[in-house]
């Protein structure tokens, strides 16, 4: 890498080591103390230092540099979000089969050695952490303990030490923190703004979210109205929610959906690669909280199958929580699920990237194209006719899609302090038919993850650039066109796509 990235990939370690596949950050922990990440700041390129001969590429890093400002120094979220140190902390990275296993084995080994110190550093910066964001973000805190494993000796008792100090800190942050978890208007429009080049009106984006969820509400009425004409949607969603495999069935019908997908998509030319291998299975145990996750191959890593994990629920948990996890894998549910995890969603998007043309877009991926990318693919597909003949998958879509606008809205109104998180959760069970856990989860999240109405703005920007595509291409204008110039650019900050209409 050139110093620009190195200098931008040492303020994101966790990603660029997984996401990415710079397998060079292996068994290094990010300093995330407050004089480590300043002087990690202090590296970033002056501007006109080093400057990209392409402008497009130039604009990609000047807004990644420009959002690990805002978000490193302006707001310092590694001082209010423990999440930030969670995942420098996280050693389910060597589980997947990047590498032999002795090489994975010892980088593991380093990274869990150097616990003590990042929790001593995790300590020393979370010193602004509200309480209501230490309390959602215990759990995940909690979780680490498992990776942990007996024969890690005298190591693992030493990291276990450290993981109960960084647990305690967070329960004193929890009694005693700030009651708000509110960045403010202009902060969170700030860091909106940085991250995607281009200029964000909160306001404007509240708007376009409740225009989004009403029509989305109608789509689902619809999809309900086709399913049972007699019945009101409430009681067929809960109904669709209840038609699922069972716990010996789920992996047999993800591999068919995805078999399914990348056959479907293929056929329609949607995405400009269809290579690559995709495998289905559980999650690695150190990441069996996540019911469906895409672990791909990275853009440096030798191309190696890709992971669509989807994890049934334990035999052994009681019956109510088994059912509210199978519930998520519902023949409503999984179609939409696979397509936004395998193709055309984030497989078939790590594959482009894989062949992205520049070191840039390879290893810069901005989290509101990929999700963005992959939540448009949802309707996308509506709309190109896969599963046409059954209403249950454009239910599937709505409620998928219901869930995310939610969250931009909930985000705005939590973090300008329009909305409480009791009011966030209302709104998760009355527009996007979460109930009561599951509601309430929703609404925490928005208090340490402001940005997580990223995969609704990803996907109404995308559908933006689509509508001005089409209009300059006239003719000319096709999806696999489109698509091909969109995935060329990486997964680039919002602002940039008509980068995509200028030269596709």
């Amino acid at each position: 890498m050139d110093a620009r990235l190195r200098a931008l990939c040492d303020l994101m370690v966790p990603t660029a080591r997984e996401s990415v596949g710079r397998h060079e950050y292996d068994g290094v922990v990010q300093d995330l103390s407050p004089a480590g990440v300043a002087a990690a700041l202090s590296r970033l390129a002056p501007a006109g230092a080093h400057v990209y001969p392409d402008p497009h590429d130039e604009a990609h890093a000047t807004a990644a540099e420009n959002a690990a400002r805002v978000e490193y120094g302006e707001l310092a979220l590694h001082r209010s979000n423990p999440l930030h140190h969670v995942a420098n902390l996280d050693l389910a990275c060597y589980d997947r089969q990047y590498a032999p296993a002795a090489e994975r084995s010892a980088a593991r080994s380093a990274h869990l050695a150097a616990w003590p110190d990042a929790v001593d550093a995790a300590i020393d910066a979370l010193d602004a952490v509200p309480a209501p964001v230490a309390r959602a973000t215990l759990s995940a805190a909690r979780g680490l303990a498992g990776q942990i494993r007996p024969a890690d000796g005298d190591a693992g008792t030493a990291a276990a030490t450290a993981h109960r100090r960084l647990l305690d800190h967070l329960q004193h942050c929890a009694r005693t923190g700030p009651d708000s978890p509110a960045l403010g208007e202009a902060r969170l429009a700030g860091l909106l703004s940085a991250a995607e080049a281009m200029p964000v009106r909160l306001g404007d984006l509240a708007v376009a979210a409740d225009t989004e969820r009403h029509r989305l509400r109608a789509m689902l009425a619809e999809a309900c109205r086709r399913i049972d004409p007699d019945t009101d949607p409430a009681t067929t969603v809960a109904a669709l929610a209840a038609d699922h495999p069972g716990i010996d069935g789920v992996l047999a019908e993800a591999r068919a959906l995805t078999a399914e997908v990348l056959d479907w998509t293929a056929r329609h030319e949607l995405v400009p690669y269809t290579d690559g291998e995709c495998l289905v299975g559980p999650a690695p145990e150190s990441r069996r909280w996540a019911m469906a996750m895409m672990a791909w191959a990275a853009p440096y890593e030798a191309d190696a199958p890709s992971w669509y994990h989807v994890t049934p629920p334990e035999v052994s948990w009681p019956a109510a929580d088994r059912e509210q996890w199978l519930a998520v894998f519902s023949r409503t549910s999984l179609p939409a699920i696979t397509v936004h995890e395998v193709a055309p969603g984030h497989f078939s998007h790590s594959r482009a990237l894989r062949r992205a043309p520049s070191a840039v877009r390879r290893t810069l991926i901005g989290e509101a194209f990929v999700e963005g990318w992959a939540h448009y693919a949802e309707e996308m597909a509506l709309e190109q006719g896969f599963h046409a003949d059954d209403p249950r998958y454009a239910a599937g879509v709505a409620l998928e899609a219901l869930v995310r606008v939610v969250r931009l809205t909930a985000a705005i109104g939590l973090h300008t302090g329009a909305m409480s998180v009791d009011e966030a959760a209302a709104l998760f069970t009355s527009d996007a038919h979460l109930q009561g856990p599951a509601a309430l989860a929703e609404a925490y999240r928005g208090t340490f993850d402001p940005t997580y109405g990223r995969y609704t703005w990803g996907k109404l920007v995308l559908g933006q650039v689509r509508d001005r595509a089409r209009a300059a291409w006239g003719a000319g204008f096709s999806l696999p066109r489109l698509h091909a110039a969109v995935l060329e650019l990486g997964a680039p900050p919002l602002g940039l796509l008509d980068t995509a209409i200028e030269r596709g």
